[in-house]
């Protein structure tokens, strides 16, 4: 029998003062692996709020979420374990980032453009390469 278990997470990004878009990633105390923020849905959660309690619990970060992008990545961690992540994307303001401890190595805010040389899967990179699609066709995205 084949374990389900469901994260939720988001694509957070930020603009400098210079225009530059950047990503924030995040290098989890378990595995080094280089990502994004996510974690498990809780009982009575939706998919978004879990996403920004995650985003909060583990930067401290408060964002708001972009209209329109949801993305899906399956992938099996373990034997007999089947696991979803549900990304969205979500802009941040300027608060300062705090990393959770337990989990979070280290946080970078890293130029959307070198963002695929840093994340540690495949997965990671094909979902920077949706956002980028997502954000050039909308040049102006909807949040929540």
């Amino acid at each position: 029998m084949i374990k389900h278990e469901k994260s939720c997470g988001a694509l957070v990004f930020r603009m400098r003062e210079d225009q530059i878009l950047e990503l924030l990633l995040l290098r989890h105390r378990h595995g080094g692996h280089w990502s994004f923020p996510k974690g498990h849905v809780e009982a009575g959660e939706t998919e978004r709020q879990t996403a920004l309690r995650e985003i909060r619990e583990e930067t401290g970060l408060t964002v708001t979420l972009i209209r329109g992008f949801r993305h899906c990545v399956e992938y099996f961690p373990m034997p007999r374990v089947k696991k979803q992540v549900v990304y969205f994307l979500a802009f941040a303001g300027d608060d300062p980032v705090t990393p959770q401890e337990e989990e979070v190595s280290e946080i970078r805010w890293i130029p959307l453009e070198d963002a695929c040389k840093i994340v540690t899967f495949r997965n990671d990179r094909q979902l920077i390469d949706q956002a980028k699609s997502f954000l050039r066709r909308n040049q102006q995205p909807r949040t929540e």
